[in-house]
């Protein structure tokens, strides 16, 4: 399927590698012009040379820290006019929610709340001007099933998800659609760093732990980033113009819910 993005510019945050990187190459392969963001500027070279190599994609890498002011403005400034934007940044670390302070409290905040608001405030105004934008907010399943040590993750991107629903329905009449991907248990690097913590808390081997993981999902696997990818590509394509403020799960079945 033509997903008529060809000759678009997305910026994916958060990119070189895991969720974010399968979205910027599913976009990069539908034929947009993708910059993709890491704090790790050799890795982050290595995935744009790559996803290049395998697209043939305009691929532009920047280190930047999308949690700052200056990583924000050096992202919007190599971008230019984005029609795509694909919201990501990693998750506070899995903890009791007894030992979060006032500090990491608002450091999650930031990180899952407040930074991908205001890329949002940065790139509508030019998509309503110029009759198309997606935004895809990469979020987690836990805000549909809360789980128990992700409680800061849970509730800032949950914060989110509340502001930019009722701005999806404003801006829904310009063809700037904003949708929420929230998903379960992917093949990243973020899920075996909380395999290991499981692990150490229990004395169980990782394998045990991994393997304990999977048979809670339905699928019995763990989903893979570029069929994350591909979901988030159809979002941002064209056919995707009447869906807005929704927040689709992608967890092989493992909310265990009817809507």
């Amino acid at each position: 399927m033509d997903l008529g993005i060809s000759g678009k510019t997305a910026l994916v945050c958060a990119s070189s590698q895991g969720l974010g990187r399968g979205c910027a190459t599913a976009l990069a392969a539908a034929g947009a012009r993708v910059i993709i963001n890491g704090r790790d500027a050799e890795r982050l070279q290595r995935a744009a040379e790559e996803i290049a190599e395998t697209t043939g994609a305009q691929i532009i890498p920047v280190a930047a820290d999308v949690g700052t002011d200056d990583g924000r403005e050096a992202l919007l400034a190599a971008a230019g006019e984005i029609d795509i934007l694909v919201n990501n940044n990693g998750g506070p670390p899995a903890a009791d929610f007894l030992t979060l302070d006032r500090g990491k409290l608002l450091t999650g905040i930031e990180a899952n709340m407040i930074t991908p608001i205001l890329l949002a405030q940065a790139v509508i105004p030019g998509m309503i001007e110029r009759r198309f934008g997606r935004i895809v907010n990469i979020t987690s399943g836990s805000v549909k099933m809360p789980l128990a040590g992700l409680d800061l993750s849970s509730g800032a991107r949950l914060g989110l998800t509340g502001f930019l629903a009722g701005v999806a329905r404003q801006i829904a009449y310009a063809n700037v659609t904003i949708n929420g991907l929230l998903p379960g248990a992917f093949d990243t690097a973020r899920i075996h760093a909380l395999n290991a913590k499981r692990a150490a808390e229990t004395g169980s081997s990782r394998e045990d732990v991994a393997n304990q993981r999977m048979q809670t999902i339905p699928a019995k696997r763990l989903g893979q980033p570029d069929e994350f990818g591909a979901a988030c590509a159809f979002l941002c394509s064209v056919h995707a113009g009447y869906i807005t403020g929704q927040n689709i799960l992608i967890d092989g079945g493992a909310f265990p819910g009817v809507l």
